[in-house]
């Protein structure tokens, strides 16, 4: 009933508004009083600004206390102990005894805890905080805080900051894999007491973040967000100017070094802030060590050491006091023409002012760049005799004021096309003329500004960059974006057609700005030597020789017919031939969890090998050339295998079932056939409930558990131009069944009949289902097309939506900056007669498969279930973050082995909750068809007016024209009859298996 009335509600105001639109004679020059009154109106409305749902970001923050003159240059400093602490139970309150060797009391910290302490300062001001922490949780994920002055969030980043992990190699000395190639070493956690400066999660402000404090007593509240630590000392203080390279020399009475050079291998550091920050192997005889027929580690860093913040620090030795030359080999051509920034600290602090955000410059081959100031001079750095640190942080403070300039900009090109969008509808007529001044009046300013606002930030980017000849990506980038506002501005009463290029789609504005704030903060640099010298001179030279090179290609040419790799080839008989569709990096990793521990304990021998293309497999077949068992294996090819009888029933094992229970019942639905199972489910997607927790609660919209839910919430956040989103729009083209069956299974409906040999998508749940799935956008204005949610989301166009792993992953390791600003629920769902809700939804990802014609099946089963169980998929999950970054998420399907995995234990319990609804869509001949069908339903219902059963007719019958067909093409019809039964999986069949198992 409350659908019902709230449907009628938004015809009736959508109606209005079409109405109030139609009334306006776009075209005419001179209108009626009313009409210019009501365009007047509508124009205040179209430009009015939102309100500010969140805390304004640091940078404008700060500049408005800048503005203000709030900078404190003083030598204040006061040093907060935690027996000085106030608002913390008793059991927090650890004794010296147990402080893990700080000495005195700390601070058990952890649990959402709070924690709050006073300090007086002398005078209004900014001041820096910095704490003393000892990490106490296990894996990956680093104790993190946020931070209230005076009971207040003072900019958006108070809410999230991070207490880093400092990690180790295993051992310096590379082991090999079974060709002879390094590997990189396990990492390690360093459990020592560690202190940070509070900053920013993308640490865009490489000084710390400032926070105002005002005279007098200030209250400061520290509340755990995530992790577990020690805490001990606080220190609040003023900022205190760096001092400049001829203070810092006048400032030291020591000689300059004599006749020394020293050589460091870069990839050999003593430890550095980011576990994946690694070596890696570069087949160059410009580095060392080199060798033309086997992969070394003898480089470090590149991709993966290009987040800023992130750190590296070696230890050098020298043997007397004084001051030495540094210089280090270098190579940067990932970013053509473009310098990347590295603050230097030495001995844990910046000597002098020019060595922060020290311009490494770009390269297209290897370089020795010795730190040097403008004229080219060496800068002379004061190391003591004995171990000096060195540390090199990846720095894009220089490239934050234009990343941010380009985010506001983003919001307001998004503003302009949002108005449009309200102005024309979802679905604007060509035909029609609009004079867009007449709503929006400075609509060609606003392009002007935006121009000459592109035109200031090139030129900053040249000075930047170190006012390059040549123009770099980036510029090039601003020249396009530039170029496309130049167009729009020429013709704006085009707007309502050219959303595309402004503001909607791959090729829009906003979206090229997107993609140029990611590439401007990334920050990549290969490092291979560093040097710690007294003359330059001494330094050998970064590359060899022209025949140098030309030979070592030759004998790398000769190597490459010997040399083995996890390409597909012959292997021995009692040998298990593994195939795994993916890239070498988790090949390799992969092949040495096998040897170390499958091999090592059986005896089995393992080769595992990166597939070839999967579509292949059904030929690999025909021609007795497959593998015994496939990995990696998307989730419609077990069953193409199986119909052909190229994939093994694993229910012939006799513990398939038992096996079976670690998964969820609704994964194993597209690997069967009747009865028969031909795959197990190995990696598996989620699609749940993503909503920004800071907009939603600022606007007072509770979170949707329901679809009613979400239509009730629906008009709230469209009164703030946002929106709900749904996986159909980020869907141009057909609609696949994961996104179209969880409306047909939650409203009751079914995809085929019974019998497999029709579809059913007209029955009456099914019709109820499309009906649904429809009125979302032609009724309530869900967004049509959304070319990023991931996207529209970080900045809150979109701050609710369904979606899936993918954009998790996004959203942990490329937006740190609300990483404590969102959060997951469950799958919106239709409540049931019984007052139960139906969540159904697909998720299948990945999945394993053994080969008919093996003659190993037993033993291809039993590493199978080696592979899949939960031990071997928590180490392999731990091992691949720890070693290649956060982004590297392994969605384990194995339900025992997900609930130990490295991530947010409250995520895992949504996504495990969820799982419990999986339902995958099975498969019969022709269910591509039906699949396509759907979607055809759908783009007419939407597009194109039409009645939804009327579709679902009409496709129908050409759904079941081609499921006759492919029936007939695999036996189960025989001039016209059913020959064959074809029985549909049926999700009840799987579970009573599975119920039958533990009941035993």
């Amino acid at each position: 009933m409350k659908s019902r009335k709230l449907k009628k509600l938004i015809v009736m105001s959508s109606l209005s508004a079409v109405l109030t639109f139609n009334s306006i004679d776009t075209q005419a020059t001179e209108s009626s009083s009313d009409d210019t009154n009501e365009s007047t109106e509508t124009s205040e409305l179209l430009n009015q600004d939102f309100e500010s749902v969140v805390e304004a970001p640091y940078y404008q923050v700060l500049r408005s206390w800048e503005s203000e003159g709030m900078r404190d240059d003083s030598d204040f400093e006061a040093v907060i102990s935690p027996s000085s602490f106030s608002d913390f139970e008793e059991t927090q309150l650890v004794s010296p005894d147990q402080s893990e060797g700080y000495g005195r009391d700390v601070i058990r910290f952890e649990n959402e805890e709070s924690v709050s302490f006073e300090v007086t300062v002398p005078e209004e001001g900014l001041y820096h905080i910095d704490m003393d922490y000892y990490r106490l949780n296990e894996g990956l994920i680093d104790p993190e805080l946020s931070i209230r002055v005076n009971d207040e969030l003072q900019h958006f980043e108070s809410r999230r900051i991070i207490a880093p992990t400092y990690w180790e190699n295993e051992t310096d000395d590379f082991e090999t894999n079974r060709a002879g190639h390094e590997l990189v070493p396990n990492q390690v956690a360093i459990n020592e007491w560690q202190n940070t400066r509070f900053n920013d999660p993308n640490n865009e402000a490489s000084e710390g973040l400032f926070f105002l404090l005002s005279e007098g007593v200030n209250t400061i509240t520290l509340t755990n967000a995530r992790g577990s630590m020690l805490m001990g000392d606080i220190r609040v203080y003023a900022s205190s100017p760096l001092p400049t390279y001829t203070d810092y020399l006048n400032s030291i009475d020591a000689q300059q070094a004599e006749d020394y050079l020293e050589v460091y291998e870069a990839e050999l550091p003593a430890y550095k802030n980011s576990s994946y920050i690694r070596p890696i192997s570069r087949k160059d005889v410009n580095v060392h060590p080199y060798d033309p027929a086997r992969q070394l580690l003898n480089v470090f860093g590149g991709d993966s050491w290009s987040r800023g913040g992130q750190s590296v620090t070696y230890e050098v030795e020298v043997p007397s006091d004084g001051f030495y030359h540094l210089t280090f080999k270098t190579l940067q051509n990932e970013k053509q023409n473009v310098p990347v920034f590295r603050t230097i600290e030495v001995n844990g602090t910046i000597p002098f002012e020019e060595l922060k955000q020290y311009r490494m410059v770009a390269s297209n081959d290897w370089m020795n760049q010795t730190l040097t100031d403008e004229e080219g001079e060496p800068y002379s750095i004061y190391l003591e005799e004995g171990t000096n640190t060195l540390t090199l942080t990846a720095d894009i403070t220089p490239l934050s004021p234009i990343v941010n300039g380009l985010n506001e900009l983003l919001q307001e090109v998004n503003t302009l096309g949002l108005s449009i969008s309200r102005l024309t509808g979802n679905q604007p007529d060509r035909n029609r003329d609009w004079v867009i001044s007449e709503f929006i009046p400075d609509v060609e300013d606003r392009f002007t500004e935006w121009i000459t606002l592109l035109e200031g930030y090139a030129e900053e980017l040249n000075t930047l960059y170190g006012d390059l000849d040549i123009e770099t990506t980036d510029e090039v980038s601003l020249g396009l974006i530039i170029s496309t506002f130049e167009s729009l501005r020429e013709e704006p009463n085009q707007l309502p057609n050219r959303l595309s290029e402004l503001s909607e789609g791959s090729s829009s504005t906003t979206q090229m700005m997107g993609d140029l704030i990611s590439e401007l903060q990334n920050s990549p640099l290969s490092m291979d030597q560093l040097f710690v010298h007294s003359d330059v001179n001494q330094l050998p030279d970064p590359t060899v020789g022209f025949f140098t090179q030309v030979g070592s290609k030759v004998r790398e040419f000769v190597a490459s017919f010997t040399t083995r790799t996890f390409d597909v080839g012959e292997t021995e008989d009692d040998v298990l031939e593994v195939w795994v569709g993916r890239n070498q990096q988790y090949v390799e990793l992969m092949q040495n969890m096998v040897d170390a521990t499958y091999t090592a304990e059986t005896g089995q021998e393992v080769i595992l090998s990166v597939m070839p293309n999967e579509q292949k497999l059904i030929l690999a077949n025909s021609s007795n050339q497959q593998p015994d068992v496939a990995l990696g294996v998307s989730v419609g090819q077990p069953w193409e295998l199986a119909v052909r009888g190229a994939a093994y029933d694993l229910r012939q094992f006799e513990d398939f079932e038992e096996f079976s229970t670690n998964f969820s019942p609704g994964a194993f639905m597209p690997y069967m056939i009747d009865d028969a199972v031909y795959a197990m489910p190995e990696t598996q997607d989620f699609y749940v409930l993503f909503y920004r927790t800071d907009i939603m609660d600022q606007l007072n919209i509770p979170i949707p558990d329901t679809w009613d839910d979400v239509l009730a919430i629906l008009p709230e956040l469209q009164r703030y131009g946002m929106n709900f989103y749904v996986p159909l729009s980020g869907s141009a083209g057909i609609k696949p069944f994961m996104f179209t069956a969880p409306f047909i299974y939650q409203f009751g409906g079914d995809i085929y009949a019974e019998d497999g040999m029709s579809t059913a998508i007209d029955s009456e749940g099914s019709v109820q289902g499309m009906q649904f799935m429809t009125d979302l956008y032609s009724l309530y204005s869900l967004p049509i097309e959304v070319p990023n949610f991931y996207n529209a989301f970080r900045y809150g166009e979109l701050p609710i939506g369904v979606s899936n792993f993918q954009t998790y992953v996004q959203l942990l390791s490329a937006a740190p900056e609300i990483r404590n600003s969102w959060d997951i629920s469950v799958h919106p769902g239709v409540v049931q007669e019984d007052g139960s809700v139906n969540r159904s939804t697909p998720g299948s990802a990945q999945s394993a498969m053994i080969f008919n014609q093996s003659d190993m099946p037993e033993e291809a089963w039993d590493f199978m279930k080696w592979w899949l169980s939960a031990e071997t998929q928590t180490d392999f999950a731990t091992n691949l973050q720890t070693l290649y970054g956060p982004e590297y998420m392994w969605h384990a399907a194995n339900l025992n082995a997900f609930s130990q995995l490295p991530w947010d234990e409250e995520h895992k319990e949504v996504i495990l909750e969820q799982w419990e609804h999986l339902e995958e869509v099975p498969k019969i001949p022709g269910s591509y068809m039906v699949e396509r069908e759907i979607s055809n339903a759908w783009t007419g219902t939407v597009f194109y007016d039409e009645n939804v059963r009327a579709s679902l007719d009409y496709s129908v019958i050409t759904a079941n024209r081609e499921i006759t067909r492919k029936m007939e093409e695999f036996n189960y019809i025989e001039n016209g009859e059913v020959v064959t039964p074809y029985r549909v999986p049926q999700l009840e069949t799987v579970e009573e298996w599975m119920n039958q198992n533990v009941e035993e």
